[in-house]
């Protein structure tokens, strides 16, 4: 295990053209927090995950769909995904954020 650290997210990781970059920066058997970069309109097809995820923008704007239902998120909010429900992300322009998986035992 890493010691402590600080770190800037949003250097953490960068934009490439026409794709999403991702970067996992922690995992343990709880959880993982992974760090993604989109291109301008890039998304993330529906999907679900067998628990809780949170999405934090960094920077820019991001839709992202839960079970249909779509939600604005801005540079600086957060959205909860729950467990089990199906959930999309694109981006609106460029667009940074951070996912993290929180799993139940």
């Amino acid at each position: 295990m890493e010691g402590p650290k600080v770190a800037n997210l949003i250097d953490q990781i960068q934009y490439s053209p026409g794709s999403i970059v991702s970067k996992e920066i922690h995992r343990v058997k709880q959880g993982s927090i992974t760090l993604f970069a989109f291109d301008n309109e890039q998304k993330l097809d529906e999907h679900s995950a067998p628990f809780d995820a949170v999405v934090q923008v960094l920077d820019g704007e991001a839709e992202i769909k839960i079970a249909g239902t779509p939600f604005r998120v801005i540079q600086g909010q957060f959205i909860i995904m729950p467990a089990n429900r199906p959930h999309a992300v694109r981006a609106k322009g460029r667009m940074k954020m951070m996912l993290t998986m929180i799993r139940s035992e």
